[in-house]
């Protein structure tokens, strides 16, 4: 298992390398993995990281998926039907099962999360030295994997886009996301770390 400092350098060299040309036309989606118990460190070194690649000559932006879904989910008309059945009621699995999948639909109703993303790449398009990092990846559980908006997104990523994923490898190809669910082998992008 790679630290993730380790892995956050040889992240910079590939940023330095740029991806070239690729005959499966991926865009530059790069996703560091580390293992879910660095997360809290993840969180702490990406002050230290966006400096080194200020000094490297890149403009490195963030855009939190936890804040993202928070927000999706504060807008949502029946939030207080949400808020009342957790208030009212001890823990109900079907119940529970109900609302994470209300919740759910609000994340991919209108595709609203992938939505909420590319607007933010469409903000950095034509950004030279401009790098996005996903961050908080983890708060898509229980909803959705970050592979499904990987999907979504194909052909419209306009910057380096460097998704945050606490997680672990199976073999070259397949990631676990959190380390529980099931490999995962539907990433077009390059995995540094693990």
């Amino acid at each position: 298992m790679q630290p993730p400092r380790e892995s956050f350098e040889e992240l910079r060299q590939r940023l330095r390398q740029g991806r070239g040309l690729s005959d499966t036309g991926d865009d530059p989606v790069y996703y560091l993995v580390f293992h879910p118990k660095f997360i809290l460190e993840v969180k702490r070194l990406m002050k230290e990281w966006k400096a080194k690649l200020n000094n490297d000559g890149w403009a490195a932006e963030t855009l939190s998926m936890a804040e993202t879904v928070h927000d999706l989910f504060r807008s949502y008309v029946d939030r207080e039907d949400w808020l009342d059945s957790e208030e009212n009621r001890r823990f109900d699995r079907e119940a529970f099962e109900q609302l994470k999948e209300s919740q759910r639909s609000v994340l991919e109703s209108d595709h609203a999360l992938k939505n909420r993303i590319e607007a933010r790449l469409q903000e950095l398009a034509g950004r030279e030295n401009t790098v996005l990092f996903l961050t908080d990846v983890e708060a898509l559980h229980p909803y959705l994997r970050v592979g499904v908006l990987e999907q979504q997104l194909l052909g419209k990523v306009t910057v380096p886009m460097v998704v945050l994923y606490p997680g672990t490898r199976e073999g070259q190809t397949s990631l676990r996301f959190l380390g529980f669910y099931p490999p995962d082998g539907n990433y077009r992008s390059l995995h540094i770390g693990g």
